[in-house]
């Protein structure tokens, strides 16, 4: 008997607990919007005034041109600056890598590319090396100049 009291409770209780479909509300905050359009048009780049890159930056593996390390910070801006005056068209990407900071300069397709600048550099910068990595695939010129 108490068995099938205890079945019956069950059967009549499970609908209770059921849910019901509801509405989903989704509340955000105006800033996101914002966000997204501010991301948009990062991905906007400039290249130059003339040149304006849209999407974003296409990556490949190539080579960079090592132009400073050591562990101090300021030294490694230094030298950002000092190289950057020297050649304001050339990227130049700062990495940590604990202790150090290592600055390369570049985005080249082929080692031969990173070797002329390299042999350019010979003079200016005691300490160069040329990284396989990872680098922002540079525009190509699709005209016959």
């Amino acid at each position: 008997m108490k068995i099938i009291f205890t079945c019956l409770v069950c059967i009549f209780c499970v609908p209770a607990f059921a849910q019901n479909r509801g509405e989903v509300i989704i509340v955000k905050d105006p800033l996101i919007d914002r966000l997204i359009e501010k991301r948009l048009e990062l991905n906007k780049t400039v290249i130059s005034p003339t040149i304006t890159r849209s999407g974003p930056m296409v990556a490949q593996v190539g080579y960079r041109v090592q132009v400073f390390y050591g562990s101090d910070r300021r030294k490694t801006f230094l030298e950002q600056g000092r190289f950057k005056s020297l050649y304001p068209k050339l990227n130049t990407y700062i990495i940590y890598k604990e202790p150090n900071y290592y600055l390369r300069v570049g985005d080249f397709r082929t080692r031969l590319e990173a070797q002329r600048l390299m042999n350019e550099l010979r003079p200016l910068f005691p300490t160069l090396f040329i990284f396989r990595e990872k680098i922002n695939a540079p525009i190509l010129n699709d005209s016959n100049d």
